[in-house]
């Protein structure tokens, strides 16, 4: 007689318990949302090129712009493919100038051994962003995304992404989007789960303000395997 398949392990169960633990607030938005979707990506580098190509513009436009990508410089996104495009290449996507430009940076720095992203799973968190900044158009938000959604730090959290400020101003009530500081302090309780904690932040304003929320965490938590 056939065994009946086990259900795949929820890797973030004891980060919800914890959660909820410590902040009954959480109770209702995890019960609403379900289960976190955030899980190890082997695709490191096209995790970077989205979250470039994601910033300062809606998740939609992300997307787009993501696919035009693929389909001009190959899919998966390559460091050989991002370089052979070059700038005209990108911009012909939707990439602005500068972007383009920051796409092409990472590009070089892959393909140097210079920030050698195959061996980050090795590295402390600090140390990755400290690597991933060297590059310029790669600034400590697009290297956050990065630890989340490509390697699932379970601790990060990004007080300068507008989703996270403008989810704890609705979750407190308060007048105006909290300062990073303030971000810190409020979310210290959530230690050692702070992304998952994110996470959920930025689903709690799914399908509000999709505007805020950053294009990794729509492409990333799609395909949860």
């Amino acid at each position: 007689m056939a065994k009946t398949p086990r259900p795949p392990t929820d890797p973030w169960t004891d980060a919800v318990a914890h959660l909820r633990a410590v902040d009954p607030q959480w109770g209702p938005l995890i019960d609403r949302v379900g289960p976190c979707l955030i899980r190890p990506r082997a695709d490191r580098f096209g995790t970077l090129v989205r979250a470039i190509v994601g910033q300062q513009i809606s998740s939609k436009a992300a997307a787009t712009i993501d696919a035009k990508l693929r389909a001009l410089a190959g899919d998966p996104h390559t460091p050989e493919g991002i370089g052979a495009a070059g700038e005209t290449g990108l911009r012909s996507v939707g990439l602005s100038g500068v972007k383009a430009r920051y796409a092409l940076n990472l590009s070089g720095a892959v393909q140097s051994g210079d920030v050698p992203l195959h061996e980050f799973h090795l590295w402390s968190d600090e140390a990755i962003v400290a690597s991933l900044t060297t590059i310029k158009g790669v600034g400590v938000w697009t290297a956050e995304m990065f630890l989340i959604f490509s390697l699932s730090r379970p601790d990060v959290f990004p007080v300068g992404d507008l989703g996270v400020r403008a989810a704890l101003r609705d979750r407190l009530g308060l007048p105006d989007l909290p300062k990073p500081d303030a971000c810190r302090l409020i979310a210290e309780p959530w230690r050692p789960f702070r992304s998952v904690a994110s996470w959920y932040l930025w689903r709690s304003l799914d399908p509000i303000d999709r505007t805020t929320l950053p294009a990794s965490l729509n492409i990333n938590a799609s395909e949860p395997t």
